[in-house]
């Protein structure tokens, strides 16, 4: 029963952390709530996320359960650590006892501020897409790891590694979301720039009872001239605004080569 109502919160929290395409996304928050499933799911004091380029960190993220502990642990990494070991190979790194790493003088810093947090084991996985590594999810535990049988630390490392997987997507999913979006805003843009240019050139082209090309030339012609955007200078034409004379004399100069 213990282990069915696992597996019932784990598939909750692989939902929620698909959930990455809604407004107000904040990275720092969500990869928290991952960390938070994280040790609810695993007994654990806390965990975090260390976000990783070019084999250095730049984001950390912690459980809301023992928050400064946990940001102290992954800060202490800097010169080693188990999210560095596993972002370096892409591989779990399997549960440590923190007494016998120190004492093997592994990665003595995070050790050091670990024995002084209580913390009696350590295990980490690496954050990735395909083959695309983002950084490592820590978790931080109060007891060694139940060796009897085997398979719970297996299940232990899957389950964090469940996790990871699925931040790992969430956020692939919303750095894809967000360029697109992006790219559908200036698009939109684009689009409306142009109707204002269209819409400009039809007014002043039926006002002068000129060619639409000519008053097309004044447009370019003036917006050149005072080294402003097209659509500037096509904005204060529709809103009726514009220094009409100035526009008109544009045609006339344009005759006499380049401004």
């Amino acid at each position: 029963m213990r282990y069915a109502t696992r597996e019932i919160r784990l598939a909750s929290a692989l939902v929620e952390a698909a959930d990455t395409l809604v407004e107000g996304f904040e990275a720092t928050r969500y990869l928290q709530r991952v960390s938070d499933h994280c040790v609810e799911l695993l007994d654990a004091r806390a965990a975090g996320v260390m976000l990783i380029d070019d084999g250095r960190s730049v984001s950390l993220a912690a459980s809301s359960r023992y928050e400064q502990v946990a940001l102290d642990l992954l800060e202490a990494q800097h010169g080693g650590g188990p999210c560095l070991d596993s972002y370096g190979s892409g591989q779990p790194v399997p549960p440590v006892s923190i007494q016998v790493a120190h004492a093997a003088d592994r990665w003595p810093d995070f050790t050091e501020r670990a024995l002084r947090h209580d913390i009696v084991t350590t295990f980490a996985v690496p954050l990735r897409r395909s083959e695309n590594l983002l950084g490592a999810l820590n978790v931080f535990a109060p007891t060694l790891p139940d060796t009897s049988p085997a398979d719970d630390v297996t299940s232990e490392l899957h389950v964090a590694q469940a996790l990871a997987d699925a931040a790992a997507l969430g956020l692939h999913n919303r750095d894809t979301y967000a360029r697109y979006r992006t790219l559908s805003g200036q698009l939109q843009e684009a689009l409306s720039s142009r109707v204002r240019i269209e819409q400009a050139k039809g007014m002043l082209a039926e006002r002068w009872n000129v060619p639409a090309d000519q008053a097309f030339m004044a447009l370019r012609q003036y917006a050149r001239r005072h080294r402003l955007p097209l659509d500037q200078v096509a904005s204060v034409v529709i809103e009726g605004v514009a220094d009409d004379a100035e526009l008109r004399r544009q045609i006339d100069r344009s005759t006499d080569g380049p401004a």
